[in-house]
């Protein structure tokens, strides 16, 4: 693999890394997927080693965001997969956006972000609620990269509780008067594009398209994170925005819409935290039998056999959930309870996954010259975004039940 930096602004001049991944199949379950899916997958799969892994160390090193790989992901169709062809999309199915998100996210979580992010909470919702004009202006450009965009619902003091917000418009003849703040919002401060969610004067939720250059618009950038580094996270800022009557979605009331944007976007992330999983093991499973102590490989010892069995056990029943979540969403099937369920139990899997591989890992485990430390970090915050762990746990509590604990 070169050691050249591909025109990376700002990267360091260093010999790259090895990417020697291998993906990791125990129950044979690529004989489930389609031509396609295998195709899609093993496309990504060698971007991420050409143009992922060589510099992905170094940018969560300096807590930067590596903004040239956007076009990238366009080209390799990481934008809207699942969308119409003609709306910006690649035209697949479900099961490919999820082998999609994947692979990104065995590279790194942040990477996967930017992805899902523009596809799932931006061009998804101008798709499903945006009018026809709405469409065309905007998602041909944000499926090839020129537009980047961001989705705004998350605010300061309210998170789990999405309905609480504060955020507002006002009506002010052809236009809408919008002010109030979002945090936490992944793209933000390099989007071109926010998807934002604001109350009414009745008090109900529409959802808007607001431009970076609209006066009273802005995007500070959030410092300071131990996790995510290599993706830019920012506020939303709108003090007296007038935003046109057009950007606004025209039919969607309430919190269905973003809602089921989040239901799209958690869907990536089941897929994706499967990725970062086998990162761990595979790198794992390869220290283990290179590694020496005692005079033989770590990986004869018992109490290292044991963590790579749970490992590779674990990464299966995981593919097992995705796999049938994809099929039911192939179908309209899937439900919200159901995606709750795999994004919960996927990212906590790969959470104890990259734990068990610091510490196969040993002393190294700490360090840059494996992807574990920054796969552990990143998770820590998959946890908790696009729905807490314990929220997801309460949605199925609530599913199975029909008592709902939120209230």
């Amino acid at each position: 693999m070169s050691s050249k930096n591909n025109g990376a602004p700002g990267a360091i001049a260093k010999k790259a890394k090895e990417d020697r991944f291998q993906g990791h199949d125990y129950y044979n379950i690529d004989e489930l997927l389609e031509e396609d899916h295998l195709l899609a997958r093993d496309a990504v799969r060698s971007w991420v080693k050409q143009e992922v892994t060589p510099i992905i160390e170094e940018y969560a090193e300096r807590a930067e965001c590596p903004s040239h790989l956007f076009k990238g992901l366009a080209e390799i169709g990481a934008f809207g997969p699942s969308l119409p062809v003609e709306y910006g999309g690649g035209g697949m199915d479900e099961m490919a956006y999820g082998v999609i998100m994947q692979e990104l996210e065995r590279g790194d979580s942040g990477v996967r972000s930017m992805a899902s992010v523009q596809g799932s909470l931006v061009m998804y919702p101008i798709y499903r609620f945006g009018s026809e004009e709405q469409r065309r202006k905007y998602l041909p450009k944000l499926g090839q990269g020129e537009f980047i965009g961001c989705f705004g619902l998350t605010e300061p003091d309210y998170g789990s509780n999405p309905a609480g917000m504060v955020t507002n418009i006002k009506d002010d003849g052809d236009a809408y008067i919008l002010n109030g703040a979002k945090m936490w919002i992944t793209n933000s401060p390099v989007a071109d594009i926010a998807v934002v969610w604001a109350k009414d004067e009745e008090g109900i939720v529409r959802g808007m398209v607001v431009e970076k250059d609209m006066k009273g618009f802005s995007a500070p950038e959030i410092h300071g994170k131990w996790s995510l580094r290599a993706s830019i996270t920012g506020e939303l800022v709108f003090e007296d925005v007038r935003v046109p009557k057009k950007n606004v979605f025209p039919e969607i009331r309430g919190m269905k819409g973003p809602l089921s944007c989040l239901s799209k976007a958690r869907y990536g992330i089941a897929w994706g935290a499967i990725g970062a999983a086998m990162d761990c093991y595979d790198s794992s499973l390869r220290y283990s039998l290179e590694r020496q102590q005692f005079g033989r490989p770590i990986g004869g010892f018992q109490l290292t056999q044991k963590k790579l069995a749970e490992m590779i056990t674990e990464i299966t029943k995981a593919q097992l959930l995705t796999w049938r979540l994809g099929t039911l969403a192939n179908q309209g099937k899937a439900t919200p309870a159901q995606i709750s369920m795999a994004k919960r139990n996927n990212v906590n899997m790969a959470l104890e996954i990259a734990r068990e591989a610091r510490q196969i890992h040993g002393g190294m485990g700490i360090t840059n010259e494996y992807p574990v430390m920054r796969h552990l970090m990143n998770l820590e915050t998959v946890l908790t975004y696009e729905g807490t762990h314990d929220i997801h746990l309460l949605i199925t509590g609530m599913d199975v039940t029909g008592l709902n604990a939120f209230s």
